[in-house]
């Protein structure tokens, strides 16, 4: 087989996705095996991979498929076609920056949260150390 690609038990474990997720965002057309084997089986290349890795990293920052899918795209077109003007490059440049705006603004939200989350948590260890039973 070739080494350049890898079955989804190898992606999976790559990319912390469960098989079973990397299947839906196959049968959306997130992704799509590269190659299947002699056998039927999925085969992807490390562009896949990485391709998985960025839905993996738009999903907790609460992106939909659909948002998932323009940007993937935006970004295979900026990728792969030479042919593209300048208007029609800036557009998808211009596309590109307003999902990292809106990423950097859920990356800000987050960071709130995570701050309130840790303040909390230190406020109940506070509790717990004032009401200790003596000795313990």
């Amino acid at each position: 087989m070739d080494d350049k690609h890898m079955q989804i038990g190898e992606v999976a474990a790559r990319t912390e996705l469960s098989l079973r997720t990397i299947r839906h965002y196959e049968e959306t057309g997130l992704v799509v095996p590269s190659a299947r084997s002699q056998g039927g089986f999925r085969l992807y290349t490390e562009t896949d991979v990485q391709r998985l890795m960025v839905i993996r990293r738009m999903k907790p920052l609460g992106f939909t498929l659909d948002q998932m899918r323009d940007l993937l795209a935006a970004t295979d077109r900026l990728d792969g076609d030479d042919t593209l003007d300048t208007d029609a490059r800036e557009a998808l440049l211009e596309r590109v920056r307003e999902y990292e705006q809106a990423a950097t603004e859920e990356v800000d939200k987050l960071r709130v949260q995570l701050a309130r989350a840790e303040d909390f948590a230190g406020t109940l260890r506070t509790r717990l150390h004032q009401t200790a039973p003596a000795g313990s």
